[in-house]
Parts: structure tokens; C-alpha cells; sequence
């Protein structure tokens, strides 16, 4: 027999609406999952909402429902392509007749003033809240606004409202030259990567010699995990995805020896050549694993003398120093907090007060050691920036990483406690992989109040990342539009969805990425709603294609196609590698640490077993395999081959893909159970540039990229002691793509002709991309005839083919076509059948 329903069920729920918060959410295999009551209660707690008990959810929703008629209008209202746009003001009927004075402060500090009677704006409905009528007018901002942040302020009946305005560009910034070329890199964490000079871990230089090595090789991009500052002392976490500020870079990354005050400072001179350190530092490079707390001390030490040196001598980089002061004051609290923290050697919550509610005196914390903090930040400016320069003179993209959450113990957390829940944790729901699902132990980002804020943290920490960058992927790109939140106390499994104001953080992304003409690329992996990907699409976001998630064993296309916009890869970071894979080393480690069930493990084992044939057969057949039984290397050849010859935009390359490594960067849901973030590539720098079994996949990734098909081997050689570094090339030979040979062809029907056409006249250029021609928006151009359609006729051999048009840089579906499947990405695709 049935429950009756609580009485208190109805208005919880309309509560969560207002908040929003989700009541329920459909999981991996499509199953509504409601959220329980007492989950509800305490996000919505969290969120500000009063509600002690389940008896209080009647009045905290009739107050919920006053105070946003109350407010007159939403904090932030978005302008598209800078309008026209119009917002809601919200009036008490008895005070909707009357003028209203328009202040309008543009981001350049002009101002516009005007006036309007609300009788004569329209309305767009009304309400009764306790009592009280309320009704919505439609005011129009009189004429289109240039793209920035500005700020309306109204006035009527003695009453004042604000609204941010931001005026936006629809779609994320995309350089010209870049939209036409199909770019390639490689990936590799900064930390992973190590030469002979770096000190047991990579720096800023060893990554500068990896952009010009991969320069040479013909590559476009490098990217690595995020790089902004950590814990690594006390608390120790050197995770790239919980960093102690998202403002701030990691001063673990420094080259020691290209700071310029070295030379003056003999005290660090001494420091570095003396026999402990020289022993400390040939420690960790000899360790398989980077240590970060030992190395952070040892680099500690000199940077402190570096500091001491620098403050005590004022000399000509005195100057620019105040002048990244200035422009990064936030510089000054952030070396108060760490330099408060290193005194406290424990987190901010157990600091007494008021050091844990934001107020610091000079009493709190050590001189010499907020200077250090301040010091290392602007030479970790430096640093990058230097970096970043040089990326652009080689024609290589830095393709940047920007995480999702921050430690609990951060700064951001501690100065900017408004824009944060305390109280709950971001994660993810159950699915295949997580069967108890995720928590990340961050606290979230408070919907309402970065609202409330002008998004200021929110813009500040993108801006932080895009000054040094050309492409930025943004962790887990869902985020803007929902997020999974997990109440303290709670079963990571029992957490709820909360909504986030996605157009306007869609703005702010957009806006930023054209003022610093950089791109943005999207995690959109997983189990993601079909709205994220189209919201990505129509802001010009990249999504990401990795083959682990595409595959799909069938009789015809165990791949799916990859799109022009996409950054293809075989894996993330956060997979097991490719040879891994492929011999289920993961499903077994899955199983050791209790993540599967022998039940799920051998379901996964049988799936994998499965699905290597097949993809066998299908690189077969589109002539990127040969053989019968080709092992671990030649089938990652061809997968790369495969999405090299693809429109994808960006094809990354793993590095430690190329020697076949088999241990993972890092194991979701684990902590100290694996070495995660630690374990450093098998082979240095120097190593394996000069590594045939990693060049000559690269030339090959290379040449299908910039349209070429010659064969070049290219290596880098450094010269000189002092660091000098020249390119050269050496010629050599590589096999062609490896075709299918002719007696295992199946045979194949004529081609017959298939004409598509394009029939809206006010298109500029139209092309037809699908299975028949790997999805590249390039190869198929129709021709407009006289009667204004566009038409092209392609020979094509019997079966079924899905396609699209691409009309002027958008990808449409056929109108004329009413066949049509649902693409991976959201959206459909059209259907050919050719018998």
C-alpha cells in the first residue's frame, strides 16, 4: 500500500524549482532518478533557502517568491551580438504608472541617461504574491551596445534597480586561419615531462623546448594540465584539478636558472653548487615518481635567497615589478594568505578568527615569507608569459586547461566566500564506470550569488588563463549548465542536479575568448544532455572526440564520424593509456581497488575482447590497417591515422601513447591508493625526440594535417651549454598508409550517381560532408545554377550514408530529406540510401 504524500512534498519541490535545483534526473541507462527530500532540504539550506526542517518549506517558498518580484530585475541580463536587447522590471501594480529614469554606464565609462513612462511599456504578465500584484513590463535599451560589461541603473517611486549588461559576440572567438587548417599537437603533463636540467620534475622551460621540438615536426598545438598554483606543503596536494587558487600560477614550474637576479645573488649561487642540494636534486631526477614536497623545499630554498636579494636591491626590474603589482593587486592578499597559512601549518577553516573570516594584519604571517609569495608570483608571470610568446613566434598553439573546482582550503574559497556553497561538494551521479558515484570534494560555485557579483571571480580566473593562451578547454563544460551537488554527510549517489545561468556564463566565455583571440574547447564526455552539445555548437565551443568514448561495435561504422569542430584524441588524462586499454590492464586495476564486480569486470572484459576486431575490420576497410593480427602498435598507428585524415580541427597526441606505456597519469575515484599526478613519462625530453617509435607517428599524424604526402623524419638537437637550441631535419622514408590489398576487398557494387541539392538562394557557400567523404566540410562544393540552387552529384557506391550541408561555416540538415538519425553531438543527421 501506497505512502500518502507528505504534506510538505508539494511546496519542497516548487522551493527547489525557484533555486533550481532538479527534483529528479534521468541516469546513464535512461531511468528517472528522483531526489530524496532530505537531499533537497540541505542543498537548498545551503543555497540561502530557511529550512530547518521540512516543516518550514510553505514559508521559505512564499518568501522565495517576494524577494524575486522584489528585486525589480534579473542582476544580469545578456546581449546578444550587443542586442537590441530588453529586459523585465518588475513593478507592484499600484507603482507600474509612472517614469522611470534610465542610467546606463558603459564599460568605457561613458554614460547615457534617459527616461520612460511604464504605462507605455508592454507588458508580459503579472502574478499574486502574498497578497500583492505584481506585473512585468518589457523595457527595450534604446540601441544596440558595443561588446563589454555595463551597468543599468533604474529609478522609480524612489526605488533603485541594477542590471549588469553584457554585450556579447553569439560564438566563441576563431581565427581565420585557423577555421581553414586542420591543426595537430601533442599532450603531456608539465610535471611528467623532465630533461637533464629540470630538477626531478618539468618547468617552464622544458616545455618551451617542447613547443619548438614539436615547431619542427610541424605541429600546431601543445597542451598540458592546468598549471596554477598548489598545496605542496602543508596540506600537500599536488592534484592540477584542486588548486590553491585559479588566480595564481604554480611556482613549482619555475626554472630556477633564467631568473634574472641569479646572477646577481651570490648566496643562490652558492646554494645551488653546493654538494647537498646537487645531491637533493640528482635524487629526484633519478626518482621514477616526482616528489613534490621535496622538490618544492629544495627549489624553496633558492627562490627565498632570489627573493631576499631582489627586496633588499632595488634595481632596474624594481620597476617592473610595481608595475605587475599594479596590475594584479590581488597579488598582495594572496601572499598575505599563504605567508598566514605557512605560520598557521593548517588550513584556513581551523584559523581563529577574525584570520578565517578575510582579515589579515601584518602580525598574522612572516615578512620574509609573504614576500617570497609575491616575488615567485611575478616571476611565474614571467615565466609563462615568456612562454606564451614564444609559442606564438613558433606558430604553436598553448592549449591551456582550466579545472572545474578549487581545494576547499583554498584562497579563492577563503577571499571569495560569497561566490562559493559551503556545505556540499561537486561530483557526479552513478553510472558504468563509478557505480557509487563521484565525489570531487570542491565546493561549488554559488549559482545566485557570482550573479549578484557581476560574475567578478568568474571573469577574473578566465582572464587569468586566457592572457597566456590561444586554446583553453574548459574541465567538464556541463558545469555551466548544471552541476551535480552532494550535501556533506551524504552518499555521493544521493546528490542532486542545481541549474547554472548557462547564456550568461556562455557570454562571459564568449566575450573573453574574442578579447584575448583565443579559442575555447569544451569536456564533453561522459554521459552529457543533448542541450550542452547544441548550446557548444551554436557558441562555436570545440567539443572533444576520444576514440574510447566513440567506439561502438557494429556491423558497419564501429567509429563514429568525427566533426570539423572537434579535438580529437585517443584518450584523456584521466584514461588508462592506449596499449592499456586494449590489453584491459584497467578493467583489472578497476576490479583490485573495487570500482567493478567480477560480474561487471568480465562484462567489460567480453565487451573489450569484442570490440578490437571489429575495429580491426573497420580500419581494414577504410585502408588505415593491414594484416590479419596487427599488434598493439600498428593498430594505435592506424587509430591515429584514422582521425588524422578526419576534419576534426585539432588532432592531440598523447606522448606516452607512442612507446606504449601502460600506466595511467592518473585513476578516477582513487586517492592514495595510486600515484596519481606523480609518475613521471618513461622517457626524458632529450630521450625520446630522437625516438623513431615517436617521430616518425608524428610526421605521420603530420603530413595527412597539412595536406602533404612526403615523408620526413625530423629531430631536434640542442647545442651549447648555455642552452642555445637549433632545428634540424634529416631525411629518411616511412610506408605509405597501408592499404587493404586487393584479394581481401569484398566486392563492391558500381557507384551510381546521387545529386544533393541546396535550395536557400542567400547562402554563400554550401558543401556536403558525410560517410562517403570522412565528414570534411572542404572536399564536396555544390554549385549554384541559375535557378538559385545549389546542387553537386557525387558517385557513390550502394548502401546508407548519413551527411549534412555545411551553409556558410553551419552545419544544417537536408530540408528536402525527411530521413534523418540523431548525431552523438545533439541534433540529426540526414540519411541517404543508395540501392
Amino acid at each position: 500500500m501506497r505512502q500518502p504524500a507528505s504534506p510538505h512534498a508539494a511546496p519542497l519541490r516548487a522551493l527547489a524549482r525557484l533555486y533550481g535545483v532538479q527534483t529528479a534526473y534521468y541516469d546513464v541507462a535512461r531511468r528517472r532518478r528522483p531526489a530524496s527530500p532530505e537531499a533537497l532540504r540541505l542543498v537548498l539550506r545551503a543555497l540561502g533557502a530557511p529550512l530547518e526542517s521540512f516543516r518550514d518549506a510553505a514559508a521559505a517558498l512564499r518568501e522565495r517568491r517576494e524577494s524575486l518580484w522584489k528585486r525589480g530585475v534579473e542582476p544580469v541580463t545578456v546581449a546578444w551580438e550587443g542586442g537590441p536587447a530588453a529586459l523585465e522590471l518588475r513593478l507592484p501594480t499600484d507603482q507600474a504608472r509612472g517614469p522611470v529614469a534610465c542610467h546606463l554606464r558603459l564599460e568605457s565609462g561613458d554614460v547615457e541617461k534617459w527616461a520612460v513612462h511604464s504605462a507605455r511599456l508592454a507588458s508580459v504578465g503579472s502574478v499574486e504574491v502574498e497578497g500583492k500584484r505584481y506585473v512585468g513590463k518589457r523595457l527595450p535599451l534604446p540601441h544596440r551596445l558595443p561588446w563589454g560589461y555595463h551597468r543599468l541603473t533604474l529609478e522609480t517611486h524612489g526605488r533603485l534597480f541594477n542590471s549588469m549588461i553584457i554585450s556579447a559576440p553569439l560564438r566563441a572567438y576563431a581565427s581565420h586561419e585557423d577555421s581553414v587548417r586542420r591543426l595537430w599537437g601533442v599532450f603531456l603533463p608539465l610535471y611528467a615531462l623532465h630533461s637533464g636540467r629540470s630538477w626531478g620534475g618539468g618547468d617552464f622551460t622544458d616545455l618551451e623546448d617542447l613547443v619548438e621540438w614539436v615547431a619542427g615536426l610541424g605541429g600546431s598545438v601543445v597542451a598540458t594540465l592546468p598549471l596554477l598554483a598548489s598545496f605542496l606543503d602543508e596540506p600537500c596536494d599536488p592534484s592540477p584539478y584542486a588548486p590553491a587558487s585559479r588566480l595564481f600560477w604554480n611556482e613549482f614550474y619555475l626554472d630556477v636558472a633564467r631568473i634574472p637576479e641569479l646572477k646577481d645573488c651570490p648566496p643562490a649561487q652558492a646554494l645551488m653548487t653546493s654538494g647537498g642540494v646537487l645531491r637533493e636534486i640528482e635524487a629526484l631526477r633519478a626518482s621514477p615518481v616526482v616528489d613534490y614536497r621535496r622538490q618544492m623545499a629544495v627549489k624553496r630554498r633558492v627562490l627565498e635567497e632570489l627573493a631576499r636579494s631582489f627586496f633588499l636591491d632595488a634595481s632596474g626590474r624594481s620597476a617592473g615589478f610595481r608595475r605587475f603589482v599594479a596590475a594584479h593587486p590581488e597579488v598582495e592578499d594572496y601572499a598575505r594568505f599563504r605567508a598566514t597559512g605557512e605560520r598557521q601549518r593548517a588550513p584556513w577553516p581551523s584559523w581563529s578568527r577574525p584570520l578565517c573570516d578575510g582579515v589579515l594584519t601584518e602580525g598574522d604571517y612572516d615578512e620574509r615569507a609573504r614576500r617570497y609569495h609575491l616575488y615567485v608570483q611575478w616571476v611565474a608571470h614571467e615565466q609563462i608569459r615568456v612562454l606564451s610568446e614564444h609559442s606564438t613566434r613558433a606558430g604553436v598553439n598553448l592549449y591551456l586547461d582550466l579545472p572545474l573546482g578549487v581545494h576547499p582550503y583554498s584562497y579563492d574559497v577563503w577571499r571569495e566566500r560569497e561566490a562559493f556553497v559551503l556545505g556540499v561538494s561537486g561530483g557526479a551521479p552513478p553510472d558504468v564506470v563509478f557505480t557509487q558515484g563521484q565525489d570531487w570534494g570542491f565546493p561549488p560555485l554559488h549559482p545566485e550569488a557570482i550573479r549578484e557579483q557581476g560574475y567578478r571571480y568568474v571573469i577574473a580566473y578566465l582572464r587569468h588563463q586566457l592572457q597566456h593562451t590561444t586554446l583553453l578547454r574548459i574541465d567538464h563544460v556541463m558545469g555551466l549548465h548544471r552541476l551535480f551537488w552532494i550535501p556533506n554527510g551524504l552518499e555521493a549517489r544521493d546528490g542532486v542536479y542545481v541549474r547554472y545561468p548557462a547564456e550568461e556564463l556562455y557570454a562571459i566565455f564568449c566575450l573573453e575568448s574574442h578579447r584575448h583571440r583565443a579559442s575555447i574547447v569544451g569536456e564533453n564526455l561522459g554521459t552529457v544532455p543533448a542541450y550542452v552539445n547544441s548550446a557548444m555548437a551554436r557558441h562555436k565551443l570545440h567539443r572533444m572526440y576520444v576514440l574510447q568514448y566513440e567506439m561502438a561495435p557494429g556491423p558497419r561504422q564501429v567509429l563514429r564520424a568525427v566533426s570539423h569542430d572537434a579535438v580529437a584524441s585517443l584518450n584523456t588524462h584521466d584514461m588508462p593509456p592506449f596499449a592499456a586499454y586494449w590489453e584491459g590492464l584497467d578493467i583489472v586495476d578497476r576490479l583490485r581497488l573495487g570500482l567493478l564486480d567480477r560480474t561487471g569486470a568480465g562484462i567489460e572484459q567480453e565487451n573489450r575482447r569484442s570490440l578490437r576486431p571489429a575495429l580491426e575490420r573497420f580500419l581494414e576497410r577504410q585502408g588505415w590497417l593491414e594484416g590479419d593480427s596487427p599488434g598493439v602498435a600498428p593498430l594505435l598507428q592506424a587509430c591515429l591515422r584514422f582521425l588524422s585524415a578526419s576534419p576534426a580541427r585539432v588532432v592531440l597526441v598523447n606522448l606516452e601513447d607512442l612507446w606504449l606505456e601502460r600506466e595511467p597519469q592518473n585513476v578516477p575515484g582513487t586517492r592514495e591508493e595510486r600515484l596519481n599526478w606523480q609518475r613521471k613519462t618513461r622517457h626524458s625530453l632529450g630521450a625520446f625526440r630522437e625516438m623513431p617509435a615517436v617521430v616518425d607517428p608524428l610526421c605521420g599524424v603530420n603530413d595527412p594535417r597539412q595536406g602533404t604526402t612526403s615523408s620526413r623524419r625530423r629531430s631536434s638537437k640542442r647545442e651549447g651549454a648555455q642552452g642555445g637550441r637549433t632545428m634540424g631535419t634529416q631525411k629518411g622514408s616511412r610506408k605509405k598508409p597501408a592499404r587493404v590489398p586487393a584479394s581481401k576487398k569484398p566486392a563492391q557494387s558500381k557507384a551510381k550517381p546521387v545529386t544533393f541539392r541546396w535550395t536557400v538562394t542567400t547562402a554563400k557557400t554550401v558543401t556536403v560532408a558525410g560517410d562517403f567523404n570522412n565528414w570534411d566540410p572542404h572536399a564536396h562544393s555544390l554549385k549554384k545554377g541559375k535557378d538559385g540552387t545549389w546542387r553537386v552529384s557525387l558517385h557513390l557506391k550502394p548502401g546508407r550514408y548519413e551527411y549534412m550541408f555545411v551553409v556558410d561555416g553551419d552545419w544544417r540538415e537536408d530540408p528536402l530529406n525527411p530521413n534523418r538519425v540523431p548525431n552523438p553531438h545533439g541534433g540529426f543527421n540526414s540519411v541517404c540510401d543508395v540501392a
